[in-house]
């Protein structure tokens, strides 16, 4: 068990380690919370899916400047600013809410704010890792880091929902901005050798938009799950976040389907325990393999929707996710150069990202015209042909899960 938490005993780690489970604990009432204070105001879904959207638009459209930002500044200060800007936003609109002065255009641009702030936050705080253990240790801290957060999922829309029962919605927010001041004290806590040196004169900013693309597509496996991730990204969202919860009211039930979405995470976190003690040379592979897994849910949801099967199906989905996860955050670390990882791994969630918004606007209209059923196959399908084309990959299966030395 000690070797399992063996990267808490590096200082930088552990301030990275609090300031990401506190922000994700404040995250996780956010989307209750706002939802909530969105519907009390105008009761309309359209209303909701605008004040969403603003804040994912925003989040695709400056991912890109965030890794560049994230690689030419101290990592732990653009999280630290970050974080300061999120807690701007987040406090004006708590206190708009608690007022009782808020409007729809106010909950707009200041969700598209809060998506601004956290696309300069994303890439920085997965580059940071490398920075804050040995290379050895890598795969144990990002198995520690995600199971630090998917256990502070729980527990924070486990709070979240409470707090707005009893409360308001304004409070969750209220709380969401006070768990970013936080989480921005921690980081400034952060001491990390630098990932670059510095230079006398910066290039430009397409410059070194350039050297992250070069970076990305230098490695073929890299793109190739991205590419992949694309669309298992797109099923995932339109196909279990959308037409789960319709086929929940039309079969199972919203209670059954409540404990299918806390199996999954339950899933996440064993799976987190399991990833800390894999030892895989070839560990991307395994994580590969594991996507597979994904569709299991959905084609539970389909040939034999009993609450049992939903509850197993979900949780090996979220067992399979995890190692997936750990795998691909420790290959990356591994083989990108340090001094270039933000910037790679904001190409990365740009591709990962960008046909979810599509994925939510297209599932209704095409759920529509073959039938639920059916559009939740085609997930399943996709989930395997995904997993089959980056099996297929000789680049993918030879990644071997050992650093490579860095550039002095």
């Amino acid at each position: 068990m000690g070797e399992m938490f063996a990267p808490l005993a590096h200082p930088a780690f552990r301030w990275l380690f609090a300031g990401r489970l506190t922000t994700v604990i404040g995250n996780s009432m956010a989307p209750i919370a706002l939802a909530f204070a969105v519907l009390d105001l105008t009761s309309s879904v359209t209303s909701l899916g605008l004040v969403v959207a603003a804040r994912s638009v925003t989040n695709v459209v400056f991912l890109l400047w965030g890794g560049v930002v994230a690689d030419r500044l101290p990592r732990q200060l653009v999280l630290a600013g970050s974080c300061a800007v999120s807690f701007v936003s987040q406090a004006l609109i708590a206190a708009l809410v608690l007022t009782g002065t808020v409007s729809l255009p106010w909950f707009v641009v200041l969700s598209a704010v809060n998506g601004m702030s956290s696309a300069f936050a994303f890439p920085a705080s997965a580059a940071l890792v490398p920075q804050t253990v040995p290379g050895d240790l890598r795969q144990r801290a990002n198995a520690l880091l995600r199971l630090g957060l998917n256990t502070g999922n729980i527990g924070g829309a486990s709070l979240g929902g409470l707090l707005i029962a009893f409360t308001s919605p304004g409070w969750g927010l209220a709380v969401d901005a006070l768990s970013f001041a936080l989480a921005g004290v921690f980081f400034a806590f952060v001491r990390v050798p630098a990932a670059r040196a510095a230079a006398e004169h910066k290039p430009s900013v397409f410059s070194e938009l350039k050297v992250g693309w070069t970076e990305f597509v230098a490695r073929q496996w890299v793109w190739v799950v991205v590419v992949a991730f694309t669309f298992v990204n797109a099923a995932y969202a339109g196909g279990v976040f959308i037409l789960g919860p319709v086929l929940a009211d039309s079969t199972f039930g919203r209670e059954v389907w409540g404990l299918v979405l806390a199996s999954q995470t339950a899933g996440m976190v064993a799976g987190a325990f399991v990833a800390m003690r894999l030892k895989a040379r070839r560990l991307l592979l395994v994580g590969v393999a594991c996507v597979g897994a994904f569709a299991s849910l959905p084609l539970a949801m389909v040939l034999h929707p009993e609450p049992w099967a939903l509850v197993l199906a979900a949780f090996v989905c979220g067992l399979g996710l995890e190692q997936f996860g750990v795998a691909w955050e420790t290959s990356l670390q591994h083989h990108v150069p340090e001094d270039k990882l933000a910037r790679v791994y904001s190409y990365d969630m740009l591709g990962s990202f960008v046909a979810i918004p599509l994925a939510q606007l297209a599932i209704g209209p095409v759920s529509h015209a073959v039938g639920t059923s059916a559009a939740l196959l085609g997930c399943a399908a996709i989930y395997v042909l995904a997993t089959a084309g980056m099996l297929a990959s000789r680049s993918v299966r030879t990644v071997v899960n050992e650093p490579v030395a860095q550039p002095v």
